[in-house]
Formats: structure tokens, sequence, C-alpha cells
């Protein structure tokens, strides 16, 4: 299930395609001061990050949410499941591996005592991803 704030931000910044620094206060602050709490909000935060452009502090926010949720808020607490790591990286693979899903999939390895070997992998595509892309350039 998704808060009404949350899928009225999500609505409101889709119409827009920009998230700005007042929407990610708002979103850190307000809409989401306890933190994400399902699934859906973390895919649906995800989706909407493929499809903005966004202010400088809307990767940062966007990683802590998603940190805080599958590190903290699930169990087994401080680590990352095989389920949720396999779900995660699932997410971030779609449209490609973007800097904040490398960025998201880094903090997990930083802030978890155990990551499951599904969002190590994810990390080692983006990377080879990302080697290719300069060779090819």
């Amino acid at each position: 299930m998704m808060k009404d704030q949350l899928r009225d931000f999500i609505d409101r910044i889709s119409d827009t395609h920009h998230v700005s620094d007042n929407d990610v206060e708002m979103l850190q602050g307000e809409i989401l001061r306890d933190g994400i709490t399902s699934r859906l909000e973390v895919e649906s935060l995800l989706a909407l990050d493929r499809v903005v452009t966004a202010a400088e502090n809307w990767g940062a926010a966007l990683t802590k949410l998603i940190v805080d949720y599958v590190v903290w808020s699930r169990a087994p607490h401080g680590a990352v499941s095989n389920d949720d790591a396999f779900w995660l990286a699932t997410l971030l693979e779609i449209g490609g591996p973007s800097p904040n899903a490398m960025n998201i999939a880094y903090a997990m390895l930083d802030e978890a005592g155990h990551v499951d070997v599904a969002l190590l992998d994810f990390i080692m595509r983006g990377r080879q991803q990302a080697r290719l892309s300069q060779i090819a350039a």
C-alpha cells in the first residue's frame, strides 16, 4: 500500500517531469518523514527517478530512503537478504544501471553487514557496462 501523500507527490512530479529542492525537502520532511514502508513505494520512486530531471539532492535523498528501508526496516536488520537483493537488483537494472541506481547499490554495500550476491552481480554488470561505454566513446 502507498500513502496518499506519496501518490499525490508522484503524480505531480510525473506531470512536471522535475524534482526540485523543495520537492525533496517535502518528501523527506513531511511525506516520508518516517521512511518508506513498502516495496510498492520503492518501486514507484525508482520508476519516477527514471523519467524525471532532478535537483542535485534528489539522488542522495532517494538513496537514503531506499537504503534505510531495505537495510534497517526489513528483516534481517542490517543485512540485505537474497529475496530483497534479487528484487532490488531487478528494479535497479530496469533501463540500465543509472547513476542513482549504482549509488543505491553501493550504499547498500556500505551500510549493510551482509549483502546477497544478487546485488553484487548488479554492481559488476553496471561497472562492466560503464567500461564498455567508455571504450565505445
